[in-house]
């Protein structure tokens, strides 16, 4: 069992994220701005801001960060993520921040999709600032143990599919199927990143899930 902070957890991917954790017996802090008005049993709540204050990670094994770079924290995820990337190297907390499909690259060697200017105008800007966020840990000396997760394209609570108890798994390259669809439902990727912390397979790195 570890013990795990999950900064976020009252969204989309976080709240998957959390269930999944509870389920297998991790020890679970959600730290969100608001407490939500229904709470799940073994989950220990508490409120704060990281764009204004990184949390305090005593006892945490590892943190998920599954913030989204909209309304207040428009151009804000950037530096917190930076701060809280450098905290969790201080204290020897693994690091895991949950990203876009942007951020990965239709082929190897090729551009991301972000690079390519391939993503809508309306999704550009937070589009970016997970991409920056992915490049800023890829060039930082200071990073402990991270990994940086991408969904895949279809992946949200507008298409929140069903748990099929199955998935694959990629590092900076997109996975599509033989149709040339790439998803996952929330309950299926939050599997795939818990089984990520319970056996790690990267100590630093991207890593992606869909079908």
């Amino acid at each position: 069992m570890a013990s795990l902070l999950i900064i976020g957890g009252t969204g989309y991917a976080g709240s998957h994220i959390v269930s999944e954790a509870v389920s297998r017996g991790h020890e679970v802090t959600l730290v969100s701005r608001n407490e939500p008005a229904e709470k799940l049993e073994g989950v220990t709540y508490r409120t704060g801001d990281l764009t204004q204050q990184v949390p305090d990670l005593a006892g945490a094994d590892v943190v998920i960060a599954a913030l989204s770079p909209r309304g207040s924290n428009e151009g804000a995820l950037r530096a917190a993520y930076g701060s809280l990337a450098k905290a969790a190297a201080v204290a020897g907390v693994r690091f895991v921040a949950i990203g876009g499909f942007s951020s990965l690259r239709p082929a190897e060697g090729a551009p991301r999709f972000t690079e390519a200017g391939e993503v809508p105008a309306e999704f550009a800007a937070e589009a970016h600032e997970m991409n920056a966020i992915l490049g800023d840990l890829l060039a930082s000396d200071e990073a402990g143990e991270w990994v940086f997760v991408s969904p895949a394209a279809e992946f949200g609570a507008h298409v929140p599919g069903e748990k099929l108890g199955h998935y694959r798994t990629s590092h900076e390259v997109a996975i599509f199927d033989a149709d040339g669809t790439s998803a996952i439902s929330g309950a299926d990727f939050a599997a795939a990143v818990v089984d990520e912390i319970d056996t790690p397979t990267l100590k630093q790195g991207q890593i992606s899930f869909a079908y």
